[in-house]
């Protein structure tokens, strides 16, 4: 989504902490793939148990098949990372409790209804994120997209290399991968903080003298 901006990594770990109820694990899951593998939503929504448990234990490498991909131009495979793998782990965990069985065409990411064979809806996906944020107490533009974008930002801070960023994410010309990165949003934050002038003990001076 146009316009949405990334979280760093203390705002990832305020989500990935706010979610509840029956279907947190699967809501987390969501969450940490989608900032891990920077996959969009509707190829996160696309993934089935055997895209990613494989040999009894979680993939390292994600391959995101042509029949998901955006335009079905090209597939692309992704590492998996510590995170990523943890989150696998608790989704077939979470699913040998909710389910029969670990059936490898089943998706993913269920939806509620339907004894667990449709995937999750992608509006139920915003919705779901929208309200995690708003729990964490994050502010700003902030969508399914926001996933996306944060492995981008993460991993061109962590690599330098726009390219690498580019064959991750599968884009076709390496302008639309310009498009997803700025400055280190933590450190524009920090920036921004710093030319701050007013302490707090200017503010309660001011508010004691508007009283007087």
């Amino acid at each position: 989504m146009k316009g949405t901006r990334p979280l760093d990594n203390d705002e990832i770990r305020r989500v990935s902490t706010s979610f509840t109820g029956t279907f947190a694990v699967r809501n987390r899951g969501l969450f940490m793939l989608g900032v891990s593998t920077g996959g969009r939503i509707s190829e996160l929504l696309s993934l089935t148990i055997g895209d990613v448990y494989q040999n009894g234990k979680p993939v390292t490498d994600l391959l995101f098949e042509k029949s998901i991909v955006k335009g079905g131009e090209v597939s692309r495979a992704v590492p998996v990372n510590r995170d990523g793998r943890l989150a696998i782990d608790d989704l077939i965990a979470w699913h040998r409790q909710h389910y029969p069985n670990t059936d490898p065409n089943r998706p993913l990411f269920p939806s509620r209804h339907n004894s667990g064979t449709v995937p999750m809806h992608r509006q139920t996906a915003h919705d779901i994120l929208k309200k995690a944020f708003i729990a964490a107490g994050l502010n700003g533009k902030l969508a399914t997209h926001s996933l996306r974008k944060s492995f981008a930002q993460r991993v061109y801070n962590k690599s330098g290399d726009i390219y690498l960023v580019q064959e991750l994410l599968g884009h076709k010309n390496i302008s639309t991968t310009q498009k997803y990165l700025g400055v280190n949003y933590a450190d524009a934050r920090a920036a921004v903080e710093a030319i701050a002038i007013m302490s707090e003990s200017d503010r309660k001076h001011k508010m004691s003298s508007s009283r007087k």
